[in-house]
C-alpha cells in the first residue's frame, strides 16, 4: 500500500489505484492520518534542493532491459526491445521519490520530535493533591509528593505518559483506537478506558483496577488485571504478585475518607501508619484481627484514634514516638 501512496501523492497512480486508495482512507482514521503523513512528508520535500547523479540515458537503458526481461518471461511471444522512451520513467521517478520520502521523513520526524520535547507538560503535586484533566479528557488525580508528565497534545496511535514517582489515579477516556499507556519506571500500564491507581517509587509498584481491564507490562512479562485486582511489582527482583484488593483505602486521597468495611483493625492500622508516617502498634493478636465498620474522615489524627478506641472500647497509649492501641 505503502508504493500506491507514494505514486498517489507524487501523481503517477492510474485510475484503479486512485479507487484503491479512496476505499482505503474510508476503512478507519488510522489510514487517513497515515496518508496524511506521506503528504506532509512529500508537501515537505518540495522545499529540498535536489541535484540528480543519475545518467539519464544510461538509466533509461536500464530500464528498458528490465522492462523487457519481465514483458519476455510473462509473455514470450512478445518481442523485445519494443519499448519506446517516455518523457518520465515511471520507475526512476518513483525511486527518486522514495529517498526524497526518506529525506522528508527524516526533517518531519526531527521537527515532530523537538517540538513533542517542548511541549510535555509536569504536574508536581508537593504538599497537596492535584487533578488535571489532559488533552483527550481523561482525568488524572496525583496524591501529595507525586511527579507525572505528560503531553499537551496526544499524537500518534497511543496516548502515552509517565508516572516518574508518588501515586495517581486515572481515570482514562474511552478511545480503543488510541490505548493510554501509563509508565512506571520500565513497567507500562496499558489501558483503553477504565480507572485505576497507581503507586510508584524506586523499589516497587502497585496497579489497583477499579474499572475495565489493565495490562501491566515488564520486559517479557504481561499481567491482566480486571476490577478489584491487583499486582505488585518489585523491581529488585523482577517478581510480580498478583491478588484482590479487599478494600477501598487506596482512594482516601480522592474521597477524603477511609471506609472500612468488617475490616480488620491491624489492616486500619496499616494504612495510617503509612498515611500520616505514624508508629501505632497493637500488642494484642486478638485485638488486631477484631473487625471495623465504619468511615473515618481525613484530617487530624486524633479524632480517629479516638473513633478506634470507643468502637473497641480500648485505650490508645502514647510511649515516645509510639502509638498503642490497647
Amino acid at each position: 500500500m505503502e508504493e500506491i501512496l507514494i505514486k498517489y501523492v507524487i501523481g503517477e497512480a492510474t485510475a484503479a489505484e486512485e479507487e484503491q486508495v479512496s476505499g482505503w482512507l474510508k476503512e478507519n482514521k488510522s489510514n487517513v492520518q497515515q496518508f496524511e503523513h506521506f503528504r506532509l512528508i512529500w508537501e515537505t520535500s518540495k522545499t529540498l534542493q535536489t541535484e540528480s547523479i543519475l545518467d539519464e540515458e544510461l538509466s533509461w537503458q536500464e530500464f528498458k532491459a528490465i522492462v523487457n526481461e519481465a514483458q519476455a518471461d510473462a509473455k514470450p511471444d512478445l518481442p523485445a526491445g519494443k519499448l519506446e522512451k517516455q518523457k518520465k520513467p515511471v520507475r526512476w521517478m518513483q525511486m527518486a521519490a522514495v529517498w526524497v520520502l526518506i529525506a522528508g521523513a527524516a526533517l518531519v520526524w526531527f521537527t515532530q520530535y523537538y517540538q513533542a520535547k517542548a511541549e510535555l507538560i509536569t504536574l508536581q503535586s508537593f504538599d497537596t493533591v492535584k487533578t488535571d484533566t489532559l488533552a483527550d479528557g481523561s482525568i488524572i488525580t496525583l496524591n501529595k509528593n507525586s511527579v507525572a508528565v505528560y503531553p499537551e497534545k496526544f499524537t500518534g496511535n497511543t496516548r502515552e505518559m509517565k508516572l516518574l514517582s508518588g501515586e495517581a489515579f486515572f481515570n482514562v477516556a474511552h478511545n480503543r483506537e488510541q490505548p493510554f499507556i501509563v509508565h512506571i519506571n520500565d513497567a507500562a500500564v496499558r489501558v483503553v478506558g477504565t480507572s485505576f491507581n497507581i503507586r510508584n517509587n524506586k523499589t516497587k509498584a502497585e496497579v489497583i483496577v477499579e474499572t475495565g481491564i489493565v495490562e501491566v507490562s515488564r520486559k517479557k512479562v504481561t499481567i491482566r488485571l480486571r476490577p478489584t485486582e491487583k499486582v505488585d511489582i518489585d523491581y529488585g527482583t523482577g517478581k510480580f504478585k498478583k491478588g484482590i484488593t479487599k478494600d477501598t483505602f487506596y482512594n482516601y486521597y480522592r474521597t477524603k475518607e477511609f471506609v472500612a468495611l468488617k475490616t480488620p483493625l491491624w489492616r486500619v492500622v496499616e494504612v495510617l501508619n503509612e498515611v500520616y508516617k505514624v508508629d501505632i502498634q497493637i500488642p494484642d493478636q486478638v485485638l488486631a484481627n477484631r473487625k471495623l465498620t465504619t468511615t473515618l474522615r481525613l484530617g487530624s489524627l486524633d479524632p480517629i484514634l479516638e473513633v478506634i478506641a470507643i468502637a473497641f472500647n480500648a485505650h490508645i497509649v502514647h510511649e515516645g514516638d509510639k502509638i498503642i492501641i490497647q
